[in-house]
């Protein structure tokens, strides 16, 4: 394989199916990050951005956070993997049905040479995601 399809291959997303509308998911993510006391760095709504330049696009919303006790390890032990931190929820609005998008974090692991003691770290976006979209 050559680097672009090694990366590629590391890129790997995964989505999950919420049962509420993206406003909804987007209010549920940053409560479930709020009550686990992570950091929410960032929400943007790109919709809203979007029409501010006069387009248009379905609801989409970038949730970026993490916990820097979690992150900062990873990224001393890999400074390459800042590229790809803090970690990134896009809820989005697929033609009617909300998804929840993330890079699946056995990819950054290996995309970053991520040693195996700090993937945990990673890791517990699949939880956090599995809660958000569970039971609504």
């Amino acid at each position: 394989m050559t680097g672009n399809a090694t990366a590629a291959a590391h890129m790997e997303i995964i989505t999950k199916v919420s049962s509420l509308t993206v406003a909804e998911t987007v209010a549920r993510l940053t409560g479930i990050i709020n009550a686990k006391g992570m950091r929410l760095f960032a929400v943007i709504d790109q919709r809203a951005e979007a029409r501010q330049a006069g387009l248009d696009m379905p609801d989409t919303v970038l949730v970026i956070f993490g916990s820097p006790k979690a992150g900062t390890p990873v990224m001393v032990a890999s400074p390459m993997s800042a590229i790809d931190l803090p970690l990134k929820v896009l809820i989005w609005d697929d033609g009617g049905q909300t998804k929840v998008s993330y890079y699946d974090p056995a990819g950054t692991v290996a995309r970053y040479q991520v040693p195996a003691e700090l993937a945990v770290n990673l890791a517990g976006i699949n939880a956090l995601t599995d809660a958000l979209v569970r039971a609504q």
